[in-house]
């Protein structure tokens, strides 16, 4: 990291970080949407005034406040502006509903609740009249979105002064139970943001781009890397190809990414007209989320031209490893790259007893990135071992080299006559057969086996009939042992996938094919 990165990094909290990079570049662009430009001096002193807005409505230092919002230059300023002022907030993904986003209003206890009116289709403002309704601390819903609130910033306190307070209320992706609120405090986020920055890194000439919801966890974990580096990201509120390429073309953007269906949509523009680059200023993929096919990175790099670094997060900790531009092919292809410095990774036995290196077992994670814990105490409490190590329930390796290797979840071994079977291993073999687009394998409950193997599959346009006998034959060829070929094949026009990273929902193909 360079000298002004690294001093920034320093910084206790988010809003010194603003104040820092706002003193040191106020006239470089930071955000970047359709024809619209934001600088880093406008980003501190429009916050300072939505603040100073938001203050006299009756936010206050420790105020929780939800907001529901799609990836706009507005939400960046109301979600800092509340930085500014010391209040709680509570992200909720735009695409989550009555259920998900009743639960998150309850459970945080929120006095307030920001939201777009009509987004794409769905009113937000009905919703959260409905929402506010009940009886529970019904939150003030803020309706002035289109207009944020704006006054004098000499109405406000001084800003923030602890780092460690817990001010983020991150939420999990609730797809097998109700959703967690994650506790994050300034520092957490900035460490997570701070290790993308040094691991991609990337200088003041680089524009990057977020095609992912705002309200993710990625939102700060990225914007950290803008501040600490001092150039600009392009935002994108809807993110669909073929539709995005012009935003991505007519601002020169040289880091791009998300996800692993993100890799793969890109390679499908490129595939479009190979002759030509998709995205000519474009330099380098990046992202996480979701496992990485060691062939869709191959794929990129051969017929993109442009490398790609990938990474491993989750709402707990925003960046845990990254790929960087100087690792071997084989540490890019086939690892999630390495910790940085202050990230611990202990990989252990059932029993929390730690394993040696190239010894698969559970990844557990300790360090300033990780999270508080959960605001249901009983789960904060199940999270964590008895050295204070977050339990992740992923599996993986460590190399020598200090690479991660994850070869998948606890609940994605399929137990198969008593032999355990990864998932990703068959996956990744799956990615590589020509008349596969993409694949998820899953245990299905089977009274003979235990549990038996089934592979869903997406194919490619123009991709021939697949049948269960030839899948087979090819896994056994690329040397798949036999016991972990599957019994079940289904063919799907998509697979079911989450609206943020675009992860797919195996739950969903457990009920479907059960």
């Amino acid at each position: 990291m360079n000298e002004t990165a690294h001093a920034l990094g320093a910084s206790a909290t988010f809003w010194e970080l603003i104040e820092r990079r706002a003193a040191l570049t106020p006239d470089r662009p930071v955000l970047i949407q359709d024809e619209r430009t934001l600088t880093f001096g406008e980003l501190r002193d429009r916050c300072e005034r939505v603040a100073a807005g938001l203050y006299e409505l009756g936010v206050r230092p420790g105020s929780v406040v939800a907001w529901q919002l799609p990836t706009r230059l507005e939400t960046a300023l109301l979600s800092f502006a509340l930085t500014r002022i010391g209040a709680v907030q509570t992200p909720v993904i735009p695409f989550y509903r009555d259920r998900e986003v009743g639960f998150a209003l309850r459970e945080s206890k929120a006095g307030f609740f920001a939201v777009p009116g009509t987004w794409r289709g769905f009113d937000h403002t009905a919703m959260a009249h409905r929402l506010a309704a009940e009886p529970d601390r019904p939150p003030l819903v803020l309706e002035a979105y289109e207009q944020l609130p704006d006054a004098d910033p000499a109405v406000l306190p001084p800003p923030p002064a602890d780092g460690t307070a817990v001010r983020w209320i991150y939420w999990t992706s609730g797809t097998t139970s109700d959703p967690k609120g994650v506790l994050h405090t300034d520092r957490s986020l900035i460490a997570g943001g701070s290790c993308l920055a040094h691991a991609l890194r990337l200088s003041a000439d680089d524009i990057g781009s977020m095609a992912f919801p705002f309200a993710h966890i990625a939102g700060p974990d990225y914007t950290v890397m803008l501040l600490l580096y001092g150039f600009p990201a392009v935002l994108f509120e809807h993110f669909a190809m073929p539709g995005a390429l012009d935003g991505y073309r007519r601002h020169g953007v040289t880091v791009a990414g998300g996800s692993t269906a993100f890799y793969s949509m890109f390679l499908t523009e490129q595939r479009k007209d190979p002759a030509v680059k998709v995205v000519p200023t474009l330099r380098l993929l990046a992202g996480g989320g979701a496992p990485k096919p060691p062939e869709v990175y191959h794929a990129v790099v051969r017929e993109m031209g442009v490398q790609l670094t990938h990474g491993y997060g989750m709402t707990e900790v925003p960046m845990i490893t990254m790929g960087a531009p100087d690792d071997t092919v084989e540490q890019l292809a086939e690892t999630e790259g390495r910790p940085p410095e202050g990230m611990e990774i202990r990989i252990t036995d059932e029993d929390g007893k730690p394993l040696p290196n190239g010894t698969d077992g559970e990844v557990r994670l300790r360090g300033e990135a990780v999270c508080q814990g959960y605001l249901d105490a009983a789960a904060t409490r199940d999270a964590f071992d008895g050295d204070g190590f977050l339990i992740t329930g992923d599996v993986g390796r460590l190399q020598e080299s200090g690479h991660l290797v994850l070869t998948g979840r606890l609940k994605d071994i399929i137990i198969r006559k008593g032999e355990n079977i990864s998932a990703k291993e068959i996956e990744d073999l799956l990615h590589r057969h020509p008349d596969v687009a993409d694949a998820a394998v899953i245990g299905l409950p089977d009274a003979v086996r235990g549990e038996r193997v089934c592979a869903v599959v997406e194919q490619p346009a123009g991709a021939g009939a697949l049948s269960l006998a030839a899948l087979a034959g090819y896994l056994r060829a690329e040397g798949l042992a036999v016991h972990k070929v599957p019994e079940q094949l289904e063919v799907v026009d998509a697979l079911p996938r989450n609206e943020t990273l675009r992860k797919v929902l195996k739950y969903k193909l457990r009920e479907r094919f059960a």
